[in-house]
Formats: structure tokens, C-alpha cells, sequence
């Protein structure tokens, strides 16, 4: 889902704003999944381990985060 942008003719109606809103209010709950998981670092840097270890080690990251909610 992508946000409405405005332009310096055609401003965003009342409709727009409120769908921007929406996919807003869903969005910040996506993004603070990907900060709490950018903390153990695997996915913000460069990954030096074999590929095979990354799927289990990002696995067992995201099984924490669901097991703490």
C-alpha cells in the first residue's frame, strides 16, 4: 500500500488524508517489529556467517519477538 502525495495543483482531499492515515496507523506497527529485530543487529549490517545460518538465526530472532508479545 502506498501513501497519496499532494502536488502544488492537485492538494489531497478529505478522502486521501484519511486513507494516508489508515495505512499511518498500520504502518508504525510494521516498523517497530523491524527496529526490535535491526537491535540483534542481523539485519542492519553486512551478514559474515554462512547463508545457511542466517534463515535459522532470523527465525529463532522473530520466534523470540513473538513469544514476548
Amino acid at each position: 500500500m502506498i501513501l497519496k502525495k499532494s502536488t502544488k495543483r492537485n492538494k489531497l482531499t478529505k478522502e486521501d488524508r484519511k486513507y494516508n492515515s489508515t495505512i499511518s496507523k498500520r504502518r508504525i506497527y510494521i516498523e517497530h517489529v523491524n527496529r526490535y529485530i535491526k537491535k540483534f543487529r542481523i539485519v542492519s549490517t553486512r551478514y559474515g556467517n554462512k547463508r545457511r545460518k542466517f534463515s535459522m538465526r532470523f527465525s529463532l530472532i522473530c520466534t523470540i519477538y513473538n513469544f514476548e508479545l
